[in-house]
């Protein structure tokens, strides 16, 4: 991962008694959930889309049709911001103003990049398909053909918990 810059939105955390720095809790908040929002930008106009994904500890890798916004706007600009939550629900309280919300959360930033080989993208499919299933399958050639993966570089990574 690169070094941050001044002002990066990785840079010090504010309530820094919720931010989570071990690296093994961040990695099993990854693990643990099924679906990711990802943050793109278009020119000055942001863009936000839930995508199912998987994780190998190392990249993020998620799926989609190979046209589309989002894969437009990553042909354009490949820089990326992801989100990963869970245990959500809500810290109730006796006072109006003091609900919270109950959250284990990761933000990463990094760039995403197309995965081309064939044998790859199928075992990154296999990857996606395992969060839902012990089931195996065999993937059309047309299908795998018409099917876009990619891969999330993370350059910074956050975690942040509370209420749980």
């Amino acid at each position: 991962m690169s070094e941050l810059k001044e002002g990066h939105p990785h840079g010090k955390m504010r309530r820094h008694e919720r931010e989570i720095t071990d690296r093994t809790e961040i990695d099993e908040i990854i693990a643990s959930a099924k679906q990711m929002r990802i943050a793109l930008v278009d020119g000055e106009i942001p863009f936000l889309v839930p995508v199912f994904y998987a994780f190998d500890g190392t990249y993020i890798y998620f799926h989609s049709a190979k046209v589309g916004t989002k894969i437009e706007i990553i042909k354009r600009n490949n820089n990326i911001c992801f989100e990963i939550s869970v245990d959500n629900g809500i810290v109730e309280s006796d006072v109006a103003c003091d609900f919270e919300a109950k959250h284990r959360t990761v933000i990463g930033i990094g760039k995403a990049y197309f995965v081309e080989e064939e044998a790859e993208k199928i075992k990154v499919l296999d990857l996606i398909v395992a969060q839902f299933t012990d089931k195996k399958f065999e993937y059309p050639k047309a299908n795998v053909n018409g099917t876009a993966v990619l891969r999330i570089a993370i350059d910074s990574i956050k975690g942040k918990k509370h209420g749980v």
